[in-house]
C-alpha cells in the first residue's frame, strides 16, 4: 500500500496543501462541500496522517499512557476497557503498562511516556511509591496526569476515586443490618491511603451504631495470607459469624479457606465484600457486595483528563473527584 501525501490529494483535486490540510482538519475557513470532497478522496486513497511529523509539530501524541500494578485484576481490567472506549471516540491510542508493584518498573514506564511525548497519563501507584519526583516530571513537560484509585496523599493533584469514606460505611451497615456480633475484617496494605479510608470509615460506623459489636481487624498482603488470615480465625475462635473482604483478592483468599473446611454460607459464616462486580458471582450463593465500579471510574478519569486538556496552558485546579457506590445484595450475609 501507498503512502499517499496532501501533495497528491491536492493535485487530484486542484486545491493548495494548505486548503487540503485544513480541510482534514475541519477548519471552519473552509467550505462544507470542499470538506465533503477531501475526505471522500482522503479515504478512497487511504491517506493517514504523518504521526510523527504531527508529534514533532505539537510536543505530543495523541496517544494517553495507563499505568496499573497489575493487569490481572478485574477492576483494573474494566478501567482500562472503559478509558479505551472513551480515548477511541476522541481519535487517542492507549498504551497500557504495568508496574507489578515494582518502584524501578514504575518509573521505567514513566520514562517510557516522556520519551514518547504521550498526551496524558492513567497513573495508579505501586503499593510502595512515597517518592513522586518521577511522576512530577510529567508535569514540566505538560504532561497531564490523573492519578485513581490507589493515590498519592500529596494535594495539588488530579485524583478520581472511589468514595471510599462511604465504601467502609456501606459494608459496615449492611452488617449491623443482618445483626452479626463478631466480625473478622480482612484489609489490604494498611499503608495505603484506600486502606486507611476504607478502614476508618468502617470502624468509627461500628462504633456509632452498634459499639458491642466484636471487630478483629487483620491486613492481607496477596491472595494466600488471606486464606492464611481466615483459616487461623475460624478454626481458633469459633465464634466468629462474618467476614469482611476489602477486596476481591481478599474475597478470593476467604473463599478458599471456607471451601477447604467445608463451611456453607451463610449458614456457618456470612461474607460481605468490596468488589468490582465479577467475583462474587462465581460463588453460590452469590456473595453480597459493596460495588466499587472500575468501568463507572474509568468514565470520571477520562471525563477529568479531558477537562485538564480543555484547561492547557493555565493553571491546573489540581481536581479531586470520586465515583459513589452502593450495596449489592447476594445470599451470602
Amino acid at each position: 500500500m501507498t503512502n499517499t501525501t496532501l501533495k497528491k490529494i491536492s493535485e487530484v483535486l486542484g486545491l493548495s496543501i494548505s486548503t487540503i490540510s485544513r480541510a482534514l482538519k475541519n477548519h471552519p475557513d473552509i467550505s462544507e462541500k470542499t470538506k465533503k470532497k477531501v475526505v471522500e478522496l482522503a479515504k478512497a486513497l487511504d491517506y493517514e496522517p504523518n504521526a510523527s511529523a504531527i508529534q514533532l509539530r505539537t510536543q505530543h501524541s495523541k496517544i494517553f499512557g495507563l499505568m496499573v500494578p497489575t493487569i490481572s485484576n478485574f477492576f483494573y481490567d474494566s478501567f482500562i476497557a472503559s478509558v479505551e472506549e472513551e480515548s477511541r471516540k476522541e481519535g487517542y491510542s492507549l498504551i497500557i503498562l504495568q508496574s507489578s508493584n515494582n518502584i524501578d518498573i514504575e518509573n521505567d514506564n514513566l520514562k517510557l511516556c516522556r520519551q514518547n511525548r504521550v498526551t496524558g497519563l492513567f497513573a495508579c501507584l505501586s503499593t510502595g511509591t512515597k517518592d513522586m519526583s518521577s511522576f512530577l516530571k510529567m508535569k514540566e513537560l505538560e504532561i497531564k496526569t490523573i492519578f485513581f484509585d490507589i493515590v498519592p496523599e500529596i494535594t495539588g493533584l488530579n485524583k478520581v476515586c472511589m468514595a471510599d469514606a462511604s465504601v467502609g460505611e456501606i459494608a459496615a451497615e449492611a452488617i449491623i443490618d443482618a445483626n452479626k456480633k463478631d466480625i473478622l475484617a480482612i484489609f489490604g496494605n494498611a499503608n495505603l491511603s484506600i486502606t486507611k479510608k476504607r478502614e476508618l470509615s468502617f470502624k468509627q460506623y461500628f462504633n456509632l451504631k452498634a459499639p458491642a459489636t466484636k471487630l478483629s481487624i487483620e491486613y492481607a498482603r496477596d491472595i494466600e495470607n488471606a486464606t492464611e488470615i481466615a483459616l487461623e480465625h475460624l478454626t481458633k475462635k469459633k465464634t466468629v459469624d462474618t467476614i469482611f473482604c476489602m477486596s476481591d483478592e481478599i474475597l478470593i483468599g476467604v473463599m478458599k479457606a471456607i471451601q477447604k473446611l467445608k463451611l456453607n454460607i451463610p449458614a456457618d459464616i456470612s461474607i460481605i465484600a468490596i468488589s468490582n462486580g465479577f467475583i462474587p458471582t462465581l460463588f453460590y450463593p452469590p456473595i453480597t457486595y459493596v460495588e466499587t465500579s472500575g468501568y463507572k471510574l474509568g468514565k470520571l478519569a477520562f471525563k477529568q483528563m479531558m477537562e485538564c486538556l480543555s484547561n492547557s496552558g493555565t493553571e491546573d485546579l489540581a481536581i479531586e473527584t470520586t465515583v459513589e457506590s452502593k450495596l449489592v445484595k447476594g445470599g451470602s450475609l
